[in-house]
């Protein structure tokens, strides 16, 4: 059940009946049609082209009866479409884009939600003090230690409360791990925000346990192995549909999980300028509330679950990811399980850190609504879309406001990444092996580990104390943000402590020590998490002596 946001004038939230759902479909279908197939002839070739894409899908999808009725659906569109007239035609494009779009459809229950929210807190709690009997016996007297202990959300939190009673959220966070949705869906909660929509891949829903949750919970499908343009277009028009009727939403503008390590720096122009048309279509319906408001976010960890499968996928063929990684360590429960252990047995924080929120145009917006362009100026949003004073949408200049948007949303991650005692400790060592092995290429340089094997442990600590003093003045420049043990730990402590991280979790440590040296271990794994702060690369060589 789609769940519209009314507020009324003491700010509560109105559940609307289940017809609503219905209402967004045939809003999506019929935008999708016009966009697609606005001319005769621009039908049939739609509809070949969604069959082509989606039979090449099917050649690699095991048999089964999900497959088999996809493949008899389409040939019946094939043969029909080959012998009937435009009308019938636009008929078949328009049963094809209804197919996708309640394939996507979203359904959100309240009373699921509602369990699903009083339930977290308590079992994570549980699982999390399951670690350690030792934290488990104190914990008794007390009661159950506190959630907030390993995960916290900090920044913009309180501006963003009063805009989502202002109009429509779009939360954009970065994208490490498949634990991101579960972890940003508690945090939205932890926020005190109303629930979010967001597009969660295909295969977190094969865990019939998870996929409950997250289909009552808001997520709606995303096959990312389904290439047909139609298939896009009702992804990208869903959302919009949803946003425009102030229903919040949540989604990553990387597109899929970072397989480098680094922080998004390139974001994917489509959904993200959904907000803007969510905006426009807004003023054109004299809306209330049209506002669409843009919350980036940055998930920050110690350690990454994936990240031995992400980076050895990112470095296969020089970037040219599988894209769908259907194998990986979030498939395997039992591995989910041993991860959070090892987190958590460390006292490892993982920070969710709000930015400042944005307008559909880049600009900063305060907590009552006001946009400010970069001199600190109010800003009539508006003025931006009127033509001939008339909200009006222009395709050359929509895209030109989601690049500007796009370009903000990068500066507020590098502003808001919060590096970790790994991420330090993994560059200071990919440095070194540069270093050692100058005019290595990459992929050498990363297979043979160089000329030496290990560094004197002095060193290592001279050389992280050089990037720790240089990314604490970053910080106070406000060109990033530092965990607590970054800004408090001297240099030993640090490094022992992301010694016992990256040697905790992992197959194999991605560094180890051994008696006075520090020894590479997996260099893949050093170069994932050194990645972290490529970001800030130009700023680091500035400033490191």
């Amino acid at each position: 059940m789609l769940r519209f946001r009314d507020f009324s004038h003491d700010g509560r939230e109105q559940a609307v009946d289940r017809k609503d759902k219905e209402r967004v479909l045939v809003e999506v279908v019929q935008r999708v049609l016009d966009r697609i197939g606005s001319e005769p002839h621009q039908v049939e070739q739609a509809i070949f082209d969604t069959l082509y894409d989606e039979r090449r899908r099917l050649e690699t999808e095991p048999d089964g009866p999900v497959p088999r009725e996809q493949s008899v659906f389409y040939e019946r569109v094939h043969s029909e479409t080959l012998h009937s007239d435009a009308r019938r035609q636009r008929e078949l494009l328009k049963e094809l884009i209804r197919r996708f779009a309640e394939e996507v459809a979203g359904h959100f229950d309240p009373r699921v939600y509602a369990l699903a929210t009083r339930a977290a807190p308590t079992g994570l709690t549980l699982l999390l003090n399951a670690l350690s009997p030792i934290k488990l016996v104190e914990a008794i007297p007390g009661g159950l230690s506190n959630l907030e202990e390993q995960f916290e959300v900090t920044g913009h939190v309180e501006e963003v409360r009063k805009l989502a009673k202002l109009g429509t959220l779009v939360m954009v966070p970065t994208h490490s791990s498949n634990l991101d949705s579960i972890l940003m869906g508690y945090a939205i909660y932890r926020m005190g925000l109303p629930p979010h929509l967001y597009g969660a891949g295909l295969n977190l829903f094969s865990n019939k346990l998870i996929g409950f949750f997250m289909h009552n919970l808001g997520a709606y499908k995303v096959d990312r192995r389904k290439k047909a343009e139609a298939y896009k277009q009702v992804l990208k028009t869903y959302a919009g549909c949803t946003m425009e009727l102030g229903y919040h939403n949540l989604f990553f503008p990387g597109g899929t999980r970072s397989r480098s390590g680094a922080v998004e720096q390139r974001l994917k122009m489509g959904l993200l300028g959904m907000g803007l048309d969510a905006y426009v279509h807004n003023l054109m319906g004299r809306k209330a509330r049209p506002d669409v408001f843009v919350v980036p976010c940055t998930i920050n960890y110690e350690l990454v679950l994936e990240a031995e499968t992400l980076v050895a996928d990112y470095l296969k063929e020089a970037g040219k990811s599988r894209y769908i990684i259907e194998d990986d360590e979030f498939s395997k429960p039992k591995i989910i399980l041993d991860f959070v252990k090892k987190l958590f047995s460390l006292n490892s924080k993982i920070h969710v850190v709000v930015g400042q929120p944005l307008d559909v145009f880049g600009n900063r917006v305060d907590d009552d609504g006001t946009s400010r362009d970069q001199r600190g100026r109010p800003v009539d949003r508006t003025r931006y879309v009127l033509k001939d004073g008339v909200p009006s949408f222009d395709e050359q200049r929509d895209e030109e406001f989601t690049r500007e948007l796009s370009h903000a949303l990068v500066e507020s991650y590098r502003q808001h990444t919060m590096p970790k005692t790994t991420n330090v400790l993994c560059r200071v060592m990919f440095s070194w092996l540069r270093e050692k092995g100058r005019g290595m290429d990459l992929y050498r340089l990363l297979r043979t580990g160089g000329p030496e094997e290990s560094i004197p442990v002095p060193e290592a600590y001279a050389r992280v104390d050089k990037t720790l003093q240089a990314l604490r003045r970053l910080e106070s420049q406000q060109r990033l943000m530092l965990d607590q043990p970054l800004r408090d730990y001297d240099v030993p402590a640090l490094v022992n402590y992301s010694l016992a991280h990256l040697s905790s979790y992992h197959r194999r440590p991605a560094v180890e020590r051994r008696g006075d040296r520090l020894f590479h271990i997996d260099r893949n794994l050093i170069f994932y998490y050194q990645n972290r702060l490529e970001a800030h690369s130009a700023e680091l060589a500035k400033e490191l002596p």
